[in-house]
């Protein structure tokens, strides 16, 4: 399946790729601003949270995702920490999860490819999925595949999925949120997230 390399990608994400062998990740594409390639949503105590990694990017010099450098000026990593630990540190699985995904927040990444690639897996290692992965090697525009998932990065399709819901932190402040970032998911349900995730449509 072909699908773009997203920060700590949504639901929808892995509802897609659950019953894949193999991804192929888009790399080769024109880098585009807004969309989940830099950004991942969570859960807060104020409702839904966007968290963005800074790049350095402008319009006028297009880009390939693959080349998109992270912008150095924003302490961004031990921000986004911070705003995990607010969120989710009173879920179930917080603590069980969160050393594991340490890396993202110690290591510092050049590239946003880079940041992405170890977040999809370090996620497959903790919900202990065995997927395959390569990059694209050129661009080929959509021929409406089946296998074809390129679109969920695009911000404005994530409130079209209306999953089951589970137990989420603020349900009572907030109500349900729907296709958060799988963290939401993972730190929420742990080992159940795979038969949540089965149990999903697009």
């Amino acid at each position: 399946m072909l699908l773009h390399p997203t920060y700590f990608p949504n639901i929808a994400h892995f509802v897609a790729l659950i019953k894949s062998k193999e991804v192929v990740f888009e790399v080769c594409d024109n880098y585009q601003k807004q969309t989940y390639r830099n950004r991942s949503d969570i859960y807060s105590a104020n409702g839904k949270l966007s968290l963005s990694v800074p790049v350095s990017y402008t319009q006028k010099l297009r880009q390939k995702t693959k080349d998109v450098l992270i912008s150095s000026v924003d302490n961004w990593q031990s921000k986004h920490l911070k705003s995990f630990d607010s969120a989710y540190r009173m879920s179930p699985f917080y603590e069980f999860y969160i050393d594991d995904l340490m890396p993202i927040f110690k290591t510092e990444f050049k590239y946003l490819l880079d940041l992405n690639l170890k977040c999809f897996e370090l996620l497959t290692k903790a919900l202990e999925l065995e997927i395959s992965t390569r990059l694209s090697e050129d661009f080929t525009i959509s021929d409406n595949s089946s296998d074809d998932f390129r679109n969920l990065v695009n911000t404005k399709k994530n409130n079209a999925f209306q999953f089951n819901k589970y137990t989420q932190v603020f349900t009572e402040k907030h109500g349900y949120i729907t296709n958060l970032s799988i963290l939401d998911l993972l730190f929420n349900e742990g080992p159940n997230a795979i038969n949540y995730l089965e149990s999903q449509t697009l």
